[in-house]
C-alpha cells in the first residue's frame, strides 16, 4: 500500500523591509494593537532598555530642544541685524551731515572704533598722497597709489566683487596694521566700489575667530557701499 507524503510546511522569514512597509501602509497598527506598544522594548543609551512609548516622547522632547536652540539662535540673529541697522543709519545720518573729506573720514574712523567696537581698523584710499596731504586723519586713513608694489599681497582681492573674512598673510598685516600688527587674530577686507575702486577698509579683531570665510558678510558690503558713496563726494 502506498502513502502519500504530506507537503512539508516551509516558513518563510518575513524580512525587516515587509514589516516596515506594512507598518508604514497602516499607521494606526499600534492603536489597534495599544497593549503590545506598551510592551515593545528599545535599548536605552545608559545600557538599559525603555518602552517604545517612553523613546518617542524622549525623542519628542529632544526635538522640542533642538527647535527652542534654534529659535533662541534665530532671536538673537534678528536682535544683532536690529543693533547694526541703527548703527548703519546713524552712520548714514553722521555722513549725509559731514561738509568735507576729513569730516566723513573722522566720521566712519569713530563709528568703527566705538559703534562698531573694531580692535583696528583703516581706511585705504587710492590716489596721490600729495593730493591729500592736508588730510590729517591719522593712521587710520592710508592714501596709496594703486600700482604701489605694497598692495601687490592684495591683487587677488582687488580684483573681486565682494568682502573677504579670515587671517591674511604677514605682509597684508604689516601694511595695513604696522605696530600692531602682532595683535591681529583675523581680518575683514570690505572693497569700496566697484572691484575696490575708491579703495578699501580693513578691520581687523584680536579674535582668530571674529571674521572667518563662513560668516554672512551683507552687513560688511552694506558698509562698504555706504562708505564709497560718501568719499566719492569730495
Amino acid at each position: 500500500m502506498s502513502t502519500q507524503r504530506k507537503p512539508e510546511f516551509i516558513e518563510e522569514e518575513i524580512s525587516e523591509q515587509a514589516i516596515h512597509d506594512y507598518l508604514d501602509a497602516h499607521p494606526d497598527f499600534f492603536e489597534r494593537h495599544g497593549a503590545l506598544l506598551r510592551s515593545l522594548q528599545l535599548p536605552h543609551g545608559s545600557g538599559g532598555t525603555v518602552s517604545l512609548v517612553e523613546r518617542q516622547v524622549s525623542m519628542l522632547r529632544q526635538k522640542e530642544l533642538r527647535q527652542k536652540r534654534q529659535l533662541k539662535e534665530l532671536i538673537e540673529v534678528a536682535r544683532a541685524n536690529d543693533v547694526l541697522s541703527a548703527k548703519i543709519h546713524e552712520l548714514t545720518l553722521q555722513l549725509l551731515a559731514a561738509d568735507d573729506l576729513l569730516a566723513s573720514i573722522c566720521c566712519v574712523e569713530e563709528a568703527m572704533r566705538s559703534g562698531f567696537g573694531a580692535d583696528h581698523s583703516v581706511l585705504v584710499h587710492f590716489g596721490d598722497p600729495t593730493l591729500f596731504a592736508d588730510v590729517d586723519a591719522g593712521r587710520f586713513f592710508h592714501v596709496v597709489d594703486r600700482s604701489d608694489d605694497a598692495l601687490k599681497p592684495f591683487a587677488t582681492f582687488l580684483k573681486g566683487k565682494g568682502p573677504r573674512c579670515g587671517q591674511v598673510r604677514d605682509s597684508q598685516l604689516e601694511f595695513l596694521f604696522r605696530d600692531d600688527a602682532a595683535d591681529i587674530g583675523s581680518v575683514a577686507l570690505v572693497p569700496l566700489g566697484e572691484k575696490s575702486q575708491i579703495g578699501f577698509l580693513a578691520v581687523g579683531s584680536s579674535d582668530a575667530d571674529r571674521f572667518h570665510p563662513g560668516m554672512s558678510i551683507d552687513f560688511l558690503a552694506r558698509l562698504g557701499d555706504l562708505i564709497a558713496g560718501a568719499l566719492k563726494r569730495y
